[in-house]
C-alpha cells in the first residue's frame, strides 16, 4: 500500500479557506484514485519551532509531523508564493527536514531514500517555477526522488486579486498537471518500493 502526505505551508491556520490546501487536496484526491492512502497536515496548525534540530524540546510539534512523513512513500509539499519565494512555513519544514541529512539506513543511504517528492504552488503572479525549482533542489539534496513533471500550479494574471480558490472552476491545465503529478509520482513510488535503491559506498 502506497502512502502519501501532504505538508501544506499555507500561513493561514484552520478553518480559514487555503489555496494551497485546495490544490493539495486535488492532488491528494487523484492519488486516492489510484489506491493511495492519503494525510494532509497544515503546518500553521501545528506550533513547529524553528532551527534545524529532529526535536525543539518541549511542545515542538515537528517530531510527530515527521514521523508522519517517515511513513509516507509521497511526500507533496504544498505552498504559496510570497514575495516569489516558497512561504516561510515551507522553508522551515525544509530546515526541519535537513536534520537528518547525514542520518543513514544500514546500507548507508540517507533515511528519505525510496521516497517520492512532490509540488504544488499557487501565487497570483508568475514565480511558480523559480518556487519549484528551490523546492526541487531541496527535496532532492535530502534524498527524495522526483518523477518527471513534479509539480502542479496555479498562478493568476499580474495585478489581479483572484485566488485559486475563488475559482468557478479548475483550469483544464491545472487539472491535466495535477493528474501527472499523481499517476507519475505512484508509478516511481511503487518502483521504488519494490526495487529501491543500492548501498551507498
Amino acid at each position: 500500500m502506497i502512502r502519501a502526505l501532504a505538508i501544506v505551508c499555507t500561513l493561514n491556520p484552520s478553518p480559514t479557506r487555503s489555496s494551497s490546501q485546495l490544490l493539495a487536496d486535488q492532488v491528494l484526491a487523484e492519488l486516492g484514485d489510484l489506491g493511495v492512502t492519503c494525510e494532509s497536515v497544515r503546518v500553521a496548525d501545528h506550533d513547529v519551532r524553528p532551527g534545524v534540530a529532529v526535536d525543539m524540546g518541549s511542545g515542538d510539534a515537528w517530531p510527530g509531523l515527521r514521523d508522519k512523513l517517515m511513513a509516507a512513500d509521497i511526500v507533496l509539499l504544498a505552498t504559496p508564493i510570497w514575495l516569489g519565494h516558497p512561504s516561510s512555513l515551507c522553508q522551515r519544514v525544509l530546515e526541519r527536514m535537513n536534520a537528518d541529512i547525514a542520518e543513514t539506513d544500514g546500507q548507508g543511504r540517507q533515511l528519505t531514500y525510496g521516497k517520492v517528492g512532490a509540488v504544488a504552488v499557487v501565487g497570483n503572479e508568475d514565480g511558480a517555477h523559480k518556487v519549484s525549482a528551490d523546492l526541487f533542489q531541496g527535496l532532492n539534496d535530502l534524498g527524495f526522488s522526483l518523477a518527471p513533471n513534479a509539480v502542479t500550479y496555479w498562478v493568476g494574471e499580474s495585478q489581479h486579486t483572484t485566488d485559486f480558490q475563488d475559482l468557478d472552476e479548475r483550469p483544464k491545465a491545472v487539472a491535466d498537471s495535477t493528474r501527472t503529478v499523481a499517476v507519475n509520482a505512484v508509478h516511481l513510488a511503487q518502483l521504488l518500493c519494490r526495487y529501491g535503491y543500492p548501498p551507498s559506498p
